[in-house]
């Protein structure tokens, strides 16, 4: 695949950066965490989602496909082992619950669309914020991407789990952009591995580098740490991500509450992980534990953001 494909672009976003922002999800992502709260970023391919709270149970679907890939009989009603994606279920369902995951999209189309809020992106100090999935997956694509949106004089942050080859982003994105966000998710090999689908090691070492060239006047990078109930909010692992920190000089930081969402998406595109099953993920994050995870930090001197 050349060129990524884009899953949305969200504008009027507060969360993801300073100011008035709009998001570019990227589809596809280096990672496989268990909590991933855009699952359907994690592969790279075009997938069809079926969201059976706004389906009219018309089968009209059912009578197009003619791989016969489409049945109530089925766990996630799309048996994607026989679905070819030729989309034509997606263009009949009338009701929206069959739809489209990932498009490809030109550079000028997403600086089109994305600047129409510069207005916006003025008055509040805000800009454009590359997301996904993971952005610095397709390189030279996020590499014209970032050009195009600085020649626009857009603020441009790059959302990274920081899984890449830190060579090439420092030549090709680097100069382009204004801050980076990156996830510090959990700070143990075996566990990364275990929940995350591969080492850390690429990771912290990435994140060293960047916030050494930080330091030195580069562009600013904030780590975050989401807090997964009985994973990464864990004491030892809340202590071993401040520890690094600490090591690296970080003096702000930020932590992400962890929400459940992301299992009904995971059913939309037919993805069945029964970890995602233990009580404490079926439920937001509590509130007393999001306090004790900040106090934490603060007590080590870490500003939260």
């Amino acid at each position: 695949m050349k060129e990524p494909l884009i899953l949305d672009i969200k504008g009027n976003s507060l969360d993801d950066g300073p100011g008035i922002r709009s998001v570019v999800f990227f589809k596809g992502c280096p990672l496989s965490c268990l909590w991933c709260h855009n699952p359907e970023s994690k592969r790279r391919e075009l997938e069809i989602s079926y969201d059976p709270k706004d389906c009219v149970h018309c089968d009209t679907c059912m009578e197009i496909c003619t791989e016969k890939a489409l049945s109530p009989d089925n766990p996630f009603f799309i048996d994607r082992k026989k679905c070819t994606l030729c989309m034509q279920c997606v263009e009949a369902c009338p009701s929206g619950a069959l739809s489209r995951v990932g498009s490809v999209m030109e550079i000028d189309a997403i600086v089109r669309d994305v600047a129409r809020d510069k207005p916006f992106f003025k008055t509040s100090g805000g800009g454009v914020t590359l997301s996904g999935g993971e952005p610095t997956l397709s390189m030279d694509f996020l590499s014209r991407l970032v050009r195009a949106f600085r020649e626009q004089e857009i603020h441009v942050l790059v959302e990274t789990c920081g899984m890449f080859r830190l060579e090439d982003f420092l030549d090709k994105v680097y100069p382009h952009i204004n801050a980076i966000y990156m996830d510090i998710k959990i700070m143990d090999k075996a566990a990364h591995q275990q929940y995350c689908g591969t080492s850390n090691e690429v990771i912290l070492k990435n994140f060293k580098a960047l916030n050494q060239l930080y330091q030195e006047g580069g562009v600013e990078i904030l780590p975050r740490t989401p807090l997964i109930p009985g994973i990464t909010d864990s004491d030892e692992n809340i202590g071993a991500v401040i520890s690094f920190l600490q090591e690296c000089g970080v003096k702000k930081a930020d932590v992400l509450p962890y929400h459940p969402l992301w299992q009904e998406k995971n059913f939309k595109i037919g993805i069945k992980d029964s970890r995602g099953d233990a009580p404490a993920m079926q439920s937001f994050l509590d509130k007393d534990r999001l306090q004790a995870c900040r106090e934490a930090f603060l007590a080590a001197g870490i500003q939260l953001a």
